[in-house]
């Protein structure tokens, strides 16, 4: 335990990418099976990792999207995502999308519909269940899955569905952040006509799958009011929403804590590896899975 605290403090002194690197790198090998760059869009020669647990038939199927500001990073930088995983059980798949500013609004989200699509057309292929699909993501790759999970038109203009996903999980995921003042983010989802298109806060019927809204307070990136404001909308539209709000946890701390090394720090993957199981239990439906109304759940963990 001593020798994780030290890691952890460490760690804390490097930028974000540093920590990812050295994250990746205490990641272990063993244990699953990697299949690397599958191109799932020829259009645009998009790429995914698969990482799979040895011998594994009809597990849950884990769609990863990483943050970045919708202009930075890559799926090679999350090994340790996809490893702790692939560790408790399940089938993780993390692609790559267009980036800003090669692409504006809605080009990555076109793209992330196409990798969901992949994962439930192929999953299979890699022990997983295509009827057992979780979206799970971290800041503006939270912003992507909560989107394929709130407006089914991605889904459907993939050739998909909005019922291949059973649920989602957001790791301080911008969710509500008008007004845009930013000039990059400006231009990334403009014209100014359309802002209020690409905000997930007004997307909630009612009919969306489970959502998991995970977020910490202290938050100086991505303020928790987001997570705050679309849980609040999706209570009001009677759609099925958890939150868990910590009263610390930073903007890079909450998806570090899903590493195996990590995890005695945060009980993030504990929270995630219990929605993930109760979500794809028992057998598909065929139809967005609801539950009781009123259904808001907030847990404050102990610090």
């Amino acid at each position: 335990m001593r020798k994780i605290v030290v890691v952890l403090a460490a760690l804390l002194l490097l930028s974000a990418c540093t920590r990812q690197k050295v994250l990746n790198t205490l990641t272990s090998d063993d244990g699953y099976n990697l299949a690397s760059n599958i191109v799932f869009d020829n259009a645009t020669g998009l790429q995914l990792d698969v990482y799979s647990p040895a011998g594994v038939r009809n597990a849950p199927v884990v769609v990863f999207f990483y943050g970045g500001r919708w202009s930075e990073g890559d799926k090679a930088d999350y090994k340790f995502v996809g490893q702790a995983l692939a560790a408790k059980g399940f089938v993780a798949v993390l692609p790559n999308y267009r980036l800003y500013p090669k692409v504006r609004f809605p080009g990555f989200l076109i793209d992330s519909a196409k990798a969901v699509r992949w994962a439930h057309d192929n999953g299979a292929q890699y022990g997983g269940d295509p009827a057992k699909i979780v979206v799970l993501g971290h800041s503006a790759g939270a912003y992507n899955a909560a989107m394929l999970t709130l407006n089914p038109d991605y889904l459907k203009q993939a050739g998909g569905d909005r019922a291949y996903i059973r649920g989602m999980i957001g790791l301080a995921g911008p969710y509500d952040f008008l007004p845009i003042t930013d000039p990059d983010l400006r231009d990334l989802f403009g014209p100014p006509e359309n802002y209020d298109q690409t905000q997930p806060v007004l997307y909630p019927d009612g009919k969306n799958p489970p959502m998991l809204l995970m977020h910490g307070r202290d938050d100086k990136f991505v303020p928790i009011r987001n997570s705050e404001s679309l849980a609040a909308r999706l209570k009001s539209a009677n759609g099925p929403v958890e939150t868990v709000f910590y009263p610390e946890m930073s903007q890079n701390k909450i998806v570090e804590t899903l590493s195996t090394r990590l995890q005695p720090q945060a009980d993030v993957m504990l929270y995630v590896n219990e929605f993930v199981k109760r979500v794809t239990s028992g057998p598909a439906t065929g139809q967005v899975q609801q539950q009781a109304p009123g259904g808001l759940q907030t847990i404050v963990p102990q610090p």
